[in-house]
């Protein structure tokens, strides 16, 4: 073993030495348990930032921890490579996606190895692969075939320089995400996939997933949004013509003054063709923002349409309006407005001066004060000025309601969802084309399966305006049964790619969308990581995508991940200087030199390149506008991979924020050195002999105690915990004390050795690279990746001596080491014969003695 510790020199060997050996190499072995540990796939950027660093580090620990549990373990890696922002760099860097994608993998690729982590590369996988995508158009015709799948026109969030449609959450400000363009609201022909008939099976399955975040789990379900309610027909006087609202209550029904329309709804669009005012409203809510935040704080506008509808239960006539805060491809398009009940409605009904009546009133015994001159009272209570249900409360109101609206065929209970179907079409080009076909009568087909897979064409130019296979008409023509058809030049939602393929790791070279063998022998996945961004939209498009792949027959189990950890985002400091317009511009901090006080507050700073000083503002997400990212290569050059991942899993529990900071690198980095030092200087002594445990000393006794406490600790904090940084700093202690261990004699050192080898496993999942090494210098034969982890021997931890605190009313007066069994009478006896005892008792009278057994005798006089 050589003195000085070269992380480069041997990090190098030993990932040559996996990499030759294929020790991450794994297949289905029915003799074993097995464990399938999965981090989020990188989208391939360009280059790893300190995001995927921590989530993969968390990954590969826990996966090389199963390992040594003796289980067969399987931890892919691939790419999430298709996506908008691939168009983007391309246009930028005047080449194709698809070469600049796969640059990008081979880059990040070899930084992955760089890490160290454990993955099977012969299972990787690239989403924009025909390979791969192939699987997913079959198993679209496939939906399409069992009627899960449909086209419609639908009213979407349009880019007009990404020539794409936007999510609600890629809606910011009422500009596009990535462009920043003001997103238009466009009515265009869209596929959707159902995942509204499985709305009520993925709300009760969440109950199954106990190893998931309950915040996640409350995220999903306020996502899918069960509610129940009543579907309400409102007729259109001396027409045929009705429209439907959806309420939850019911029991407001009779306080409905006005009921508000979606201006694009059918309705308001007839309305307008004689009424100029109202289309110029229709036309002027076309622009209008539809995230639900921004709906939130929107501010109210409407107009009469002039129509006017007949109340179902009093016959009433109530006046139509066309209002923006109403959204047509949200539920029926119409709302009945209840303004005594509704802060919304009231607000409105006051803007625009309509009647507002009460029929709620707080129930008897109530604080609950309902003042409808100055707000909505919204609380549930006792129906009034309702009629034959006055007196009912909620539930009964629900109840009469509901059955009255029923009898008399003007309504329904319904159970709805706030889940919407999944839209899967986008305008973009890179991305897996949607295998359908448009014929010439208007009808659209599937691409029968012996012509998928449709390839997407990669030697392709950007002009950045028009996908390509929307510019080339050539690419769309083909046919069908001896017919002219048109290929779909729409592309799928890149979700589509992410959330099926951790199935398809499991038989990445299979003929088919899966094996089902191999998928049933490592799914549901056992251990899932990353980041709480994707709580709701991956999360649960891979929990739909997993019973639709159960209910084609080839997996048998209902959900894909049996446990879900959420790791926290890297922070750094950010520092900037602000131009004469305000403007700020961000610097780096591998450029800047600060100065911190002694609660590590940044007190001045300054940028070494120009020697200015520069504003700090705070600890901050890593992101490239702020100029705050770590590279990973620098810090592995610097430092080596296991810094870096020691680092990253100690400062921290893993849901938490870490923030980084170049002084917890070094340190994690001098644990490393003085943890080969010290093995370098016992080894440097010579061999020792087997260790006797029958003739062991105290203090030797104590010492291989500590020893097994700290492996049942990490065994804990690793294996069910997952608090990595607790374990280290356990770890850390034991090495404290065994470097203070005063080394006499052969056994001393026969017990150092044991010690120090267990330390090196229990450190090998954190820094496998170094322990690899230290484990070979220990005269091990065996390569440690085949090593079991270390067992607690319950005999060492049973301790024949105590420490016992005494205390005189209170102060500490003497530490007495007593027998294990020893009584409070023995306990007291030794007490009364210390001389720093009967300094503080002598001449005293003893009142009272308290004593906890195994720790403390206070002794209380005067």
């Amino acid at each position: 073993m050589q003195e000085q510790y070269n992380p480069q020199e041997i990090e190098q060997r030993v990932q040559q030495y996996w990499q030759d050996a294929k020790v991450f190499e794994v297949q289905p072995d029915e003799e074993k348990e097995k464990f399938y540990c999965l981090s989020m796939f990188p989208y391939p950027s360009g280059k790893l930032h300190m995001g995927h660093v921590r989530n993969y580090t968390i990954g590969d620990v826990v996966s090389r921890y199963q390992r040594m549990q003796g289980k067969n373990v399987m931890q892919p890696m691939g790419w999430d490579s298709f996506g908008l922002p691939a168009e983007n760099a391309a246009i930028n860097n005047n080449t194709a996606p698809a070469k600049w994608t796969y640059a990008n993998i081979d880059y990040m690729k070899t930084q992955l190895k760089q890490l160290g982590f454990g993955y099977d590369w012969s299972r990787e996988i690239a989403t924009c692969t025909p390979e791969y995508y192939k699987w997913e158009q079959w198993l679209f015709t496939k939906l399409y075939e069992k009627g899960l799948v449909y086209k419609k026109m639908s009213t979407v969030n349009w880019d007009p320089i990404d020539q794409t449609v936007l999510a609600n959450e890629q809606v910011i400000d009422g500009r596009g995400w990535r462009s920043g363009a003001l997103v238009e609201q466009k009515e265009i022909p869209q596929w959707f996939v159902k995942i509204t008939d499985y709305a009520q099976e993925l709300l009760d399955d969440l109950d199954e997933l106990e190893g998931w975040p309950e915040q996640v789990k409350t995220m999903q379900r306020n996502w899918i949004g069960r509610s129940e309610g009543v579907e309400i027909d409102f007729n259109i006087p001396a027409t045929d013509e009705t429209f439907t609202v959806y309420t939850t209550r019911p029991d407001t029904v009779m306080g409905v003054t006005y009921v508000a329309l979606a201006a694009q709804h059918p309705l308001c669009l007839a309305a307008a063709e004689n009424n100029p005012e109202l289309a110029e409203f229709i036309e002027s809510c076309k622009n209008t923002k539809v995230s639900e935040a921004e709906m939130a704080t929107l501010e109210k506008k409407g107009i009469d349409t002039g129509i006017r509808a007949i109340h179902p239960l009093t016959g009433e006539e109530v006046p139509v309006w066309a209002a923006n805060f109403v959204l047509m491809h949200y539920g029926t398009g119409a709302v009945m407005s209840v303004p005594a009940h509704d802060q919304r409605d009231f607000e409105f009904a006051q803007a625009y001066g309509l009647s507002i009546k009460q029929v709620i009133t707080p129930a008897e015994g109530s604080e609950e004060v309902a003042d409808i001159t100055q707000a909505a009272f919204t609380e549930k209570g006792v129906l009034i000025n309702s009629g034959e249900f006055d007196g009912l409360d909620f539930d009964g109101a629900f109840k009469a309601i509901a059955a009255k609206l029923t009898e008399i065929g003007k309504g329904q209970v319904k159970v709805n969802f706030r889940l919407r179907d999944w839209g899967v079409s986008r305008q973009r080009y890179w991305g897996a084309p949607i295998p359908m076909l448009n014929l010439e009568n208007g009808e659209s087909v599937p691409v029968p399966e012996e012509q998928l897979p449709v390839v997407l064409p990669e030697d392709v130019v950007m002009n950045g305006v028009t996908s390509p296979i929307k510019a080339d008409p050539e690419w769309a023509k083909t046919e069908y049964n001896g017919q002219p058809a048109f290929r779909e030049t729409d592309t799928f939602d890149t979700f589509m790619e992410s959330s099926w393929y951790y199935a398809r790791y499991c038989s990445p070279k299979a003929d088919g969308m899966l094996d089902p063998t191999e998928a049933n022998y490592w799914l549901p996945v056992d251990q899932y990581i990353g980041g709480i961004e994707h709580a709701i939209l991956h999360l649960l498009y891979a929990r739909f995508f997993h019973k639709l792949l159960r209910d084609v027959g080839l997996v048998k189990s209902d959900e894909p991940f049996k446990k879900l950890l959420c790791q926290g985002m890297v922070l750094a400091e950010t520092y900037y200087r602000e131009d004469e317009k305000g403007k700020k511009d961000w610097f780096s901090p591998a450029d800047i030199d600060a100065e911190y006080d002694e609660k590590g507050r940044v007190v001045k700073a300054i940028n070494r390149n120009d020697g200015i000083e520069v504003q700090s503002a705070g600890m901050g997400k890593m992101s490239k506008s702020k100029n705050n990212g770590i590279d990973p290569q620098t810090v592995i050059n610097t430092y080596g991979a296991d810094t870096v991942r020691l680092f990253m899993m100690f400062t921290a529990p893993p849901e938490q924020t870490l923030e980084w900071v170049d002084s917890g690198v070094d340190g994690a980095n001098r644990f490393i050195r003085r943890l080969w030092r010290f093995a370098f200087e016992h080894l440097e002594a010579g061999k020792t002999e087997t260790l006797d445990l029958a003739s062991l000393n105290a203090a030797q006794k104590t010492l291989r105690r500590e020893l097994h406490k700290t492996i049942q600790k990490v065994s804990d904090d690793i294996g069910r915990r997952n608090t990595f940084n607790t374990a280290i700093a356990a770890i850390m202690e034991f090495m404290n004390k065994l470097v203070k261990f005063e080394v006499k004699t052969a056994q001393d050192r026969a017990l150092v050795d044991d010690a120090l080898s267990n330390l090196v496993l229990l450190l090998s999942p954190i820094i496998p690279h170094v322990c690899d090494e230290l484990w070979a210098a220990l005269g091990n034969e065996s390569k440690i990746e085949t090593a079991p982890w270390p067992q607690v021997d319950e005999s060492a931890l049973v301790e024949d001596e105590k420490l016992i605190i005494v205390q005189v009313n209170g102060k500490l007066r003497a530490k007495l080491s007593v027998s294990a069994t020893a009584v409070q009478a023995d306990v007291e006896a030794l007490a009364f014969e210390d001389p720093q005892v009967t300094k503080f008792t002598e001449g005293k009278t003893v009142r009272k003695v308290i004593f906890v057994p195994g720790k403390l005798l206070n002794i209380v006089a005067n």
